[in-house]
């Protein structure tokens, strides 16, 4: 049986976003999650549907534009790129 949730973490693997900027999201109702129990997962279907509708005046489009842009600019002491290092972890 294929699962119907995927946790907060996978995803904001999926998104190609921070674990931090998935939580903040959640909390801002902008990705729809469901609380079971103790554990907060996404729905997969819902998930899907917001990545096939992206509306120009949707704020999570603008959210995730930004969070692209500051993972792109922040580098480390190494130089090493945050994107990067999300994508190794």
């Amino acid at each position: 049986m294929k699962r119907l949730t995927v946790s907060v973490e996978e995803s904001a693997q999926m998104l190609g976003i921070s674990r931090a900027f998935a939580y903040e999201l959640v909390r801002k109702n902008e990705i729809p999650s469901i609380k079971l129990g103790r554990r907060l997962v996404v729905p997969l279907a819902a998930l899907l549907r917001l990545l096939q509708t992206p509306d120009a005046d949707d704020p999570i489009v603008d959210l995730v534009a930004e969070e692209q842009v500051e993972a792109r600019s922040v580098t480390d002491a190494d130089g090493a790129c945050e994107a990067h290092k999300r994508v190794a972890s």
